[in-house]
C-alpha cells in the first residue's frame, strides 16, 4: 500500500538490512523490552480510566483518504494507495471531570535533553487553539533509556518552542524539563497514571 503526505510526497518506510535488524533488536533489548511503547502505555491507562467511568480519553485516529483498491477475493480488500489527508494535531483527547483535555505524546532516547524537533508547529499553535477556549492541554515526555515520565503543561512547551524560534536552543534540556513538569510514577493499574498530575491542574 502506497501513503502519501499532505504534500503530495510519497511516504517511504525505511528499509532494513540485516545489519540494521540486528542493530535494531540490540535497541529493542536495551530500550523497548522494558515491555511496550509510550502510547500502547497510554492507550492501556486510558482504558483503566474508561473502565472505571474515571475519564473518557481516547486516541485520535489519523485521517487516511484511500485512493486505490483492489479485491483479490469477493470477501476482501487491499488498499493499494492512500494519502494522509491532513497533517494529524496532538495525539488524544477528551473529558476529565467536565474539562476538555487535550494532550501529545513524545518518547526520546536522549539522556540529556528532549529534543523540540519532534514537535511541529501545527501542534504548537492547535495546543494555543485548546488554551484560548479554556482547554486542559498538555504534552507527556517519556525518557526510555532512564525509564521517567513528565508531563508538561502547553503554556511550557510554547516557550520553549517560541525560545527555539527566537534562536535559542533546539531541546529542552533534562533539568529543565525537570523544573518545568511533573513527574508522572510508573505503577501497575493504571501504568502511567497521569490523571493524578491533572488533578492538581484543575
Amino acid at each position: 500500500m502506497v501513503f502519501h503526505y499532505p504534500n503530495g510526497r510519497k511516504f517511504v518506510a525505511p528499509t532494513q538490512t540485516n545489519n540494521n535488524k540486528k542493530k535494531n533488536e540490540a535497541n529493542l533489548i536495551n530500550y523497548s523490552n522494558r515491555g511496550m511503547t509510550l502510547e500502547e502505555y497510554l492507550n492501556e491507562s486510558n482504558a483503566y480510566y474508561l473502565s472505571r467511568n474515571i475519564a473518557v480519553i481516547h486516541k485520535k485516529p489519523t485521517p487516511v483518504q484511500i485512493v486505490d483498491v483492489h479485491y483479490p477475493k469477493r470477501s476482501a480488500a487491499v488498499i493499494k494507495e492512500a494519502y494522509f489527508k491532513q497533517a494529524s494535531t496532538t495525539d488524544y483527547n477528551g473529558v476529565y471531570l467536565g474539562r476538555y483535555i487535550d494532550f501529545e505524546a513524545k518518547e526520546t532516547k536522549n539522556k540529556t535533553s528532549f529534543p523540540l524537533q519532534n514537535f511541529h508547529a501545527h501542534q504548537i499553535r492547535h495546543m494555543e487553539q485548546v488554551l484560548s477556549q479554556r482547554g486542559l492541554a498538555f504534552v507527556i515526555l517519556s525518557f526510555s533509556s532512564t525509564d521517567e515520565i513528565f508531563l508538561m503543561e502547553a503554556q511550557q512547551i510554547i516557550t520553549f518552542w517560541n525560545r527555539m524560534l527566537d534562536g535559542g536552543r533546539k531541546s529542552i534540556t533534562k533539568k529543565e524539563v525537570e523544573l518545568n513538569s511533573y513527574k508522572i510514577p510508573i505503577g501497575f493499574q493504571p501504568r502511567i497514571d497521569y490523571l493524578k498530575v491533572v488533578d492538581q491542574l484543575l
